[in-house]
């Protein structure tokens, strides 16, 4: 199927249901795509196996020629977290460092291991064999917090600032960590070969901090670009440009291409926005990214809800989905009480922030890319549908009930 096909029917669906959703359901806009994309996904199963044929060869056709991982990665991530990053106030960021580092880099690697190795207990007892290396590969997949869906959820859910940019913060640098932890343990699993030290801390610095620096040094160039002149058509191309070509380029490097953006993105929208651009300028700029991330954030929360035509039937894979749930959000609660706790001698933290950054932490679409990124097989399917089933409820149910949580832990964001 021709590209220019996938993303006509891809956006098509994204406005049409969107247009349903806002009209006859009010849920916020991403997760009422995601779920009529998923009533009708799970709909076309059932029709096929009652043996109704209709447009199901057609459906499953536009999710064969997706590639999800590539698309979501490679492509739509670069803008979605430039956009994120833009708005956040680099001053605030800066103020709870120490807790969005902690939560970044321990949190994720504590979530690995506390997850993988709840997994590794549980699979058995459902009768599902899989190799500890393999149970830490799913840890590896569902730690990182996933900065489009916590962006998308933390608007309208109504959050105190402070700890939504604890959130959205941890949010936006965890890929780093998350991805080097992923490819460690990939790179393990799959060829047989030992990790040493080393080797994790050259990737590590090849890949994250090599993301931080490449990332300030397109920021920088694009920022005095911006500063030379005075025109808000050439501006905004030039934001375009630093993203599209930065996260290219950064592919080509292996480094970061998510830092990257995160780190381009808070220079532009802080310095930047002060120094080098005009009122105008500012007005277009907050516009054109604002638009580009609601249309990719409809057309990634479209292609989560079909992607559950890739997914496993075994009712075996799917109930280990719902039994790992808990131990996902038990990781969670671990992961960020113990910095809390930690922390809270040296820095004050609202009411409710363990709950809130506990429930707030969701997982999305990167989880269910990293599945799909590893060798096609029965183990690639079975932490397909795991991860699925998480992210699933992460986005439904934490993001539809984030908003009754802070307003019951900390008396606020109620209506």
């Amino acid at each position: 199927m021709p590209l220019l096909d996938i993303c006509a029917i891809l956006l098509t669906l994204a406005a049409l249901f969107g247009y349903l959703n806002h009209r006859f359901i009010g849920l916020p806009t991403t997760i009422g795509i995601m779920v009529i994309t998923m009533v009708i996904s799970l709909a076309t199963v059932l029709l096929g196996k009652l043996g109704v044929h209709g447009g199901q060869d057609t459906v499953l056709a536009l999710v064969g020629a997706i590639d999800f991982d590539d698309t979501l990665m490679k492509g739509m991530l670069s803008f979605l977290l430039f956009a994120g990053a833009l708005h956040v106030d680099l001053a605030e960021l800066a103020r709870h460092r120490n807790i969005i580092a902690a939560l970044a880099s321990g949190g994720v690697v504590f979530t690995t291991f506390a997850v993988g190795t709840f997994a590794w207990l549980l699979f058995p007892l459902l009768d599902i064999p899989l190799d500890y290396g393999y149970c830490l590969l799913f840890g590896a997949l569902i730690a990182p917090t996933d900065p489009v869906a916590v962006l998308s959820i933390m608007r309208t859910a109504k959050v105190p600032r402070s700890l939504q940019t604890k959130v959205a913060g941890e949010s936006l640098f965890n890929d780093g960590v998350a991805v080097v932890v992923f490819l460690v343990i990939a790179g393990a699993v799959l060829s047989g070969d030992s990790v040493s030290i080393a080797s994790v801390a050259k990737l590590f610095a090849i890949e994250a901090l090599g993301g931080v620096i490449y990332g300030l040094c397109i920021g920088w160039i694009c920022f005095y670009m911006l500063k030379s002149v005075d025109n808000y058509q050439i501006e905004v191309l030039l934001t375009l440009a630093l993203v599209m070509g930065g996260y290219a380029l950064a592919n080509r490097l292996h480094v970061s291409g998510p830092l990257a953006m995160v780190v381009a993105g808070l220079l532009i929208g802080n310095r930047g926005r002060r120094d080098a651009m005009s009122e105008q300028t500012r007005e277009h700029l907050d516009n054109f990214w604002e638009l580009i991330d609601e249309i990719l954030n409809a057309v990634l929360f479209l292609l989560i809800g079909l992607e559950v035509l890739a997914i496993a039937g075994d009712l075996r894979v799917l109930a280990a989905g719902l039994l790992i749930i808990p131990l996902v959000l038990i990781a969670r609660f671990v992961s960020v009480g113990v910095p809390v706790l930690v922390l809270r001698r040296f820095q004050e933290f609202s009411v409710g922030a363990v709950p809130v950054l506990t429930w707030g932490g969701l997982r999305g679409g990167i989880s269910v890319a990293l599945a799909l990124s590893l060798p096609a097989g029965e183990v690639r399917d079975l932490l397909v549908t795991v991860a699925y089933v998480v992210v699933v409820f992460s986005i439904i149910v934490q993001g539809l009930t984030i908003r009754h949580v802070v307003a019951r832990v900390t008396g606020t964001g109620r209506g």
